[in-house]
């Protein structure tokens, strides 16, 4: 099993240069590559403003934290992410405006690159079967998950994998486990 631990407090920060919030990237694939396959980030909206569009990207956003925000782009998309763990996809190839619902507001974001990866983000609170010969991301929203061959997972802790897992399972230790689980696949 070929899995990567990560937590939220230890992934580095990236402020935006708007100043209208901050990333923190867990993984883009392949490493040190100009154009990403797929990427997995944490984001911390802290203003109103402008969403960056990404010509030829799929994205799919989630609220972690926060009152969430709308997002809205003219004939194009007019959604509240207002729910936490309630996935959202849409193209990244048009801009968008954000608007904040209340404070800040922290997003899960999957990117795929269109016609080499797709990603499908669900929120579960039941056993997660890894897929072997895939890509993936794990994030615990709360309670206690068992990793395959041992070890724990709490809430703002997560793995992500890149392609090659012997498989196993990722179970709900205690009555409160959610879990967003990105499940990223080749085209």
């Amino acid at each position: 099993m070929s899995l990567t631990r990560f937590s939220f407090a230890a992934l580095p920060v990236s402020p935006w240069r708007n100043g209208g919030g901050e990333t923190r990237e867990i993984v883009s694939w392949p490493p040190g590559a100009q154009d990403f396959d797929w990427r997995a980030s944490i984001a911390t909206i802290a203003q109103d403003g402008p969403f960056s569009a990404f010509t030829g990207i799929d994205r799919s956003i989630t609220l972690l934290e926060g009152d969430g925000v709308r997002l809205f782009s003219a004939g194009h998309i007019d959604h509240q992410l207002a729910h936490v763990g309630e996935p959202f996809a849409f193209s990244g190839d048009v801009a968008l405006e954000a608007t904040l619902l209340g404070g800040a507001s922290q997003d899960f974001n999957i990117m795929t690159r269109r016609g080499r990866q797709a990603a499908e983000v669900r929120r579960s609170t039941a056993p997660v079967t890894l897929p072997s010969h895939q890509a993936g991301v794990l994030y615990v929203l709360s309670g206690v998950w068992s990793l395959p061959g041992g070890g724990e997972l709490r809430a703002r802790e997560g793995v992500w994998w890149a392609g090659q897992t012997a498989g196993g399972e990722v179970a709900p230790l205690t009555a409160d486990g959610v879990l967003l689980w990105a499940n990223i696949t080749a085209c």
